[in-house]
């Protein structure tokens, strides 16, 4: 079957700059957005957990897609969150992506409830009659509790629509089963330090946080595994990156440290909204050295053609 869209490359899921008030800092959120098109990422998505949609009101969330889409200008695909507790609230998040001319929503399962997979997928296929739009699946079961199982991924994969998934599980036997099983959907990266794996099984995008602060880099990996199918280059860049997911999957400061990392790109993204705290002194100096050498290796495996 052939998919409807093509989620092809690196696809930053935004940060939220905020203003000391906690309000949105939309100058910042355009200069992230700028940014990372200047760089050459592959296309954008707000309303994700990257993006602090836990802490946002879903008006707050359609008004920065909405900023987000204006901004583009067709310049990238938008793809919108639609993750949310309620039924009905991600319903009118899919309407609203809908309305605005977004080229695909990113649909989660709904967290704390742990429906069945035969529940799970009467909602996600209720919020895809709503929006009629590709969609990104969004698996990952440790943030929300539920596993997209088999069953799920039979029911939602009757409707064209469902052409994507972000597989964030961690479970490498995940990735073999969607690759070998469900080549309708296209199989994304959702575990930055297995990037390199999912590659390898024919992967054609990585949704990845630290492309908000490295974008050049992580184009770098796709493009010597994805574009050149040089995955000794690739082995060496993911090597170099290592010690970076160290940092952002095992700190227990995933959203602080991307957000120092913007800042550090000199746009002031270090606002966090509650229950999150900003960076001590000795994260922000670890993430500091760890970026330095990541990006002298990488720019010197790339001078080597």
């Amino acid at each position: 079957m052939t998919p409807i869209f093509n989620f092809d490359g690196i696809y930053t899921p935004l940060v939220t700059p905020y203003n000391a008030d906690g309000s949105v800092h939309w100058d910042g959120l355009a200069d992230v957005i700028e940014y990372l098109i200047a760089a050459g990422v592959h296309g954008l998505i707000t309303g994700g957990s990257t993006g602090e949609n836990y802490a946002q009101t879903v008006a707050e969330r359609i008004e920065i897609a909405q900023f987000t889409k204006d901004r583009i200008n067709g310049r990238l695909p938008l793809v919108v969150g639609t993750g949310t507790m309620l039924t009905d609230d991600s319903i009118a998040l899919a309407v609203a992506a809908k309305d605005m001319g977004a080229d695909s929503i990113l649909l989660a399962s709904p967290p704390y409830a742990v429906p069945t997979d035969r529940e799970n997928a009467l909602n996600a296929l209720a919020i895809d009659r709503a929006a009629d739009l590709p969609i990104m699946l969004y698996n990952y079961p440790h943030r929300t509790g539920t596993m997209m199982g088999e069953e799920f991924l039979d029911r939602v994969g009757r409707s064209r629509n469902f052409c994507g998934i972000k597989e964030s599980s961690g479970d490498i036997n995940r990735v073999h089963l969607l690759a070998r099983d469900y080549p309708h959907i296209q199989l994304g990266c959702g575990m930055d330090d297995q990037a390199l794996e999912f590659f390898a099984w024919g992967a054609p995008f990585w949704v990845c946080g630290g492309s908000n602060f490295l974008p050049h880099e992580h184009v770098a990996l796709y493009n010597a595994c994805v574009v050149e199918g040089d995955f000794a280059k690739g082995r060496r860049i993911m090597s170099a990156m290592m010690p970076l997911m160290r940092v952002l999957e095992q700190g227990g400061k995933f959203i602080q440290t991307i957000k120092h990392g913007v800042t550090m790109n000199g746009i002031d993204a270090s606002v966090v909204r509650s229950p999150l705290k900003a960076l001590n002194k000795d994260d922000k100096r670890e993430l500091e050295q760890v970026v330095r050498v990541l990006k002298r290796t990488i720019a010197d495996i790339q001078a080597e053609g």
